[in-house]
């Protein structure tokens, strides 16, 4: 697939891209490389493989949810390092 000057000016400046005539035409070349190779791949049959979810095999092992003991609320804000009362204090963030 050839991809032509005026292509590659648009997906600049969608990416925010910037770079000279030079670079356009190597630009090109390589885009229509890619996509010359990525039409290599559609001509593959996968119609008998599982699409993946993930990479990884790795399972993840789900414990059962239980409550358990937790934190009373002076011992929650004992490491505070600024409180109101009986609340964290936080910088502002909105104006």
């Amino acid at each position: 697939m050839k991809i032509d000057k005026d292509s590659i000016k648009k997906i600049a400046h969608l990416a925010r891209l910037e770079f000279d005539e030079n670079s356009a035409e190597k630009m090109s070349k390589d885009m229509s490389q890619i996509l010359d190779w990525v039409e290599q791949l559609n001509e593959l049959d996968t119609s008998s493989i599982e699409p993946l979810t993930t990479m990884s095999s790795e399972v993840n092992i789900m414990r059962e949810d239980k409550a358990g003991p937790h934190l009373d609320h002076e011992a929650g804000l004992k490491n505070a390092p600024k409180r109101d009362a009986d609340y964290f204090r936080v910088p502002k963030v909105l104006e």
